[in-house]
């Protein structure tokens, strides 16, 4: 049977991070919705052309079209024991359509990050980003030694247009408009697990890696 993982939570809760460790723990696949689009865009597949229309012109991507993107993608050999989903669903009626893909041989299991928005605006909002090199520092949590310039190289330390407070609560709007209600979706359903995305990286990895039964 395979074990299919879909990780939730608001934007900045970590699940990027978090998705690579645990997709390595259970020796399944990270499929991130970002990743299928940027390979069948590049590899100019049927799907990506399809998709490249609605983008150029400014809408969103039919689910239909990301659905079947997914389903290519967990058709091959390596999702066979299952596979770990980032960035979808991010709606119900997306819920509502890979409820009707999977088949019935499916493990199904949700993982929520829980993290108050407050903390999502304080880790975001402080995040400071070098031009050089890219390096990732914070004002509070991991400050540069000194005052706008990276501890890695030297560079300049600037803060991204969308990663200022006003930008960060109306991404938190969103979430909590669109991609929360999966949370009840899914709990009527018995398959969520929610862990406390507020504790250190490796404890909410302790955390996601026991409830998908991949820890030691």
């Amino acid at each position: 049977m395979a074990k299919v993982i879909i990780l939730l939570g608001p934007p900045g809760a970590g699940k990027g991070t978090q998705a690579v460790r645990l997709s390595a723990e259970c020796s399944i696949p990270h499929i991130s919705t970002g990743d299928l689009f940027r390979e069948n865009l590049k590899k100019g597949t049927a799907l990506g052309l399809q998709a490249q229309e609605y983008m150029e012109a400014g809408k969103l991507v039919p689910d239909e079209i990301v659905l079947d993107m997914l389903f290519d993608r967990v058709g091959r050999k390596d999702c066979r024991p299952g596979y770990l989903l980032d960035g979808f669903p991010r709606t119900v009626p997306q819920a509502e359509a890979l409820d009707r893909r999977l088949g019935a041989d499916t493990d199904l299991l949700v993982l929520n990050l829980e993290v108050a928005d407050e903390t999502i605006v304080e880790r975001i909002g402080g995040r400071l980003q070098c031009k050089a090199c890219g390096n990732i520092q914070h004002r509070e949590f991991d400050p540069p030694r000194k005052q706008g310039i990276c501890d890695a190289c030297g560079g300049e330390l600037y803060t991204r247009k969308d990663d200022t407070a006003a930008v960060v609560r109306e991404r938190l709007r969103v979430y909590h408009e669109q991609t929360e209600p999966l949370t009840a979706y899914y709990g009527a359903k018995g398959l969520i697990e929610t862990v406390d995305g507020e504790l250190s990286p490796d404890a909410v990895f302790r955390g996601l890696a026991a409830r998908a039964g991949c820890g030691d």
